[in-house]
């Protein structure tokens, strides 16, 4: 029996009433006031503006709130709507009176192409910088970094790669961009499994910039960290040019002379409690690049696993653990080293993504709905953070 679109769909026009009374409080009860939040972006508005190419009979922006909704509730995968059936703070929030089956919400999500993502996309960045702009930051730190999401055998465009903990899994690697200081997601970019690490970034990272400025202005100060994967020819020459700062660890390549310099050096000066180390002026005549690197080393108690490590050991001082950090900031090494290490918080913000808002679950084998399944758990996420 098919149903009539108007028996799908509610109209939400006042505000519940709310008590901090514990007894009196649903389970949900804190959907309420993200809904209020929610109606204060018009962020139906939005969504419906953005999803305009994906019909539906529930309506896409509502469908839209709803997997949001099953981030907020603790809910991971599609599936878990039949428990939320009949939950009347849920169908509140989404605005819909009958909510639809998992089957439904997947062939909604299958309809999403590369080009029908790009405006959802845009929405994500647009809500994010709104929010940057009201805070008026003196500078802006962003954290580029790809993460392992693994697969099923038949998910489109899933392929072994780079997968340190279950190497034989088919994956999909995402690029994201993290705000290092509010923890928003500016922007994710999902992939192959099989790509490296900086597959598509230099693109990703030139997009990234324009679209900054173009929101916050030519004057806020950039500042980018990555790791080894992303120290590349192309990268480097794009932040130079675009007057933006960065910090960009080296990998111990043979073709480098890093492991030469830190054998030889004699005077390590302290930058934190068991953390020693030099800067250099490296000239790497393959790239015609000159740039300032540091080179810094942490004492350990254990020999480590690095192979090269192994050549560097000397059993006059003890174990040591050896980085090195390209950067073009004018930062002393006890800065510069304290900058460096800030970049961890961005792993504790992507274990969230994972962990509450289902960003590892593929709910389909198409690659556009599962690249729009992120875009909504980054969606839901910037909301979060937002709205704290």
């Amino acid at each position: 029996m098919r149903l009539k679109v108007r028996t799908l769909r509610q109209a939400v026009k006042g505000d519940l009433r709310i008590e901090f009374v514990p007894q009196h409080l649903t389970s949900y009860g804190g959907l309420e006031l993200v809904r209020r939040y929610v109606r204060k972006l018009e962020l139906v508005v939005r969504l419906r503006t953005a999803l305009a190419a994906i019909p539906s009979d529930y309506g896409s922006a509502r469908l839209a709130l709803l997997v949001m909704s099953l981030f907020y509730v603790g809910a991971r995968r599609l599936e878990h709507l039949q428990y939320l059936v009949g939950d009347p703070l849920v169908g509140r929030f989404c605005g819909l009176a009958r909510l639809p089956s998992s089957r439904t919400v997947s062939n909604w999500l299958k309809q999403f192409t590369q080009a029908t993502l790009a405006p959802l996309v845009q929405l994500n960045h647009d809500l994010v910088v709104e929010t940057l702009g009201a805070w008026r930051l003196p500078r802006l730190t962003i954290d580029v970094d790809g993460t392992v999401v693994c697969t099923g055998a038949q998910v489109q465009w899933a392929f072994r790669g780079f997968n340190p903990h279950h190497r034989k899994h088919l994956s999909y690697y995402p690029l994201l961009a993290h705000v290092a200081q509010t923890g928003h997601i500016l922007r994710v970019k999902n992939r192959p499994g099989n790509v490296h690490d900086s597959k598509q970034a230099v693109a990703f990272v030139r997009e990234l910039i324009d679209s900054v400025r173009v929101g916050l202005g030519r004057a806020l100060p950039l500042e980018f960290r990555m790791d080894a994967a992303f120290f590349q020819r192309e990268i480097l020459r794009l932040l130079a040019a675009r007057g933006c700062a960065y910090a960009i660890k080296v990998g111990y390549w043979s073709w480098l002379p890093l492991k030469q310099l830190a054998a030889e050096r004699r005077d390590w000066l302290p930058l934190a409690p068991g953390v020693t180390g030099f800067d250099h002026r490296l000239t790497i005549p393959q790239w015609g690049v000159d740039v300032r690197v540091m080179i810094y080393r942490k004492h350990v108690r254990h020999a480590s696993r690095k192979n090269f490590q192994l050549d560097l050991f000397s059993p006059d001082d003890g174990h040591f653990e050896y980085y090195a950090v390209a950067t073009n900031m004018a930062l002393s090494l006890p800065a510069l080293f304290a900058f460096v290490c800030g970049r961890g918080a961005q792993e504790k913000t992507i274990a969230e993504l994972k962990g509450e808002f289902a960003l590892d679950v593929v709910p389909t084998n198409h690659y556009a709905a599962n690249s729009a399944w992120q875009q909504l758990s980054v969606l839901a996420h910037n909301l979060i953070r937002s709205f704290q």
